[in-house]
């Protein structure tokens, strides 16, 4: 059974960073395009960002262009999410996702919460 498990969310002041983790067990996912998503209250879930299965594709939302950086690191089978320059706005819990093409989510972990206080 593929599980993804995302760490790393936690309580931080607007300006600060954080790296959000999502490590992915139970099948391979060298191949699957991996990615972000995100839900504020209220809100409806969101894209935040996606990488493919080479690593040499990427995409990310307007509103967290030039601040959030996905990454990858297929030996250790684990998708990262540098977050740089918080805002309150990016309050929300963050989802990691994989999908056999870059347009599918096949697999959704359990969501991990940021909370930015400005």
């Amino acid at each position: 059974q593929a599980q993804l498990v995302e760490s790393g969310g936690g309580l931080v002041q607007a300006g600060d960073s954080l790296r959000l983790s999502c490590a992915v067990s139970g099948r391979t996912f060298s191949s699957y395009a991996m990615g972000w998503s995100r839900q504020a209250p209220g809100k409806e879930r969101e894209f935040v960002a996606r990488i493919s299965g080479s690593g040499s594709l990427t995409a990310y939302a307007d509103s967290v262009k030039g601040r959030f950086t996905i990454s990858r690191d297929t030996a250790k089978n684990t998708v990262y999410l540098q977050m740089n320059s918080l805002k309150p706005e990016d309050t929300a819990v963050y989802y990691c996702t994989a999908g056999a093409t870059w347009t599918r989510y096949d697999f959704w972990g359990q969501g991990t919460q940021v909370t930015v206080s400005s």
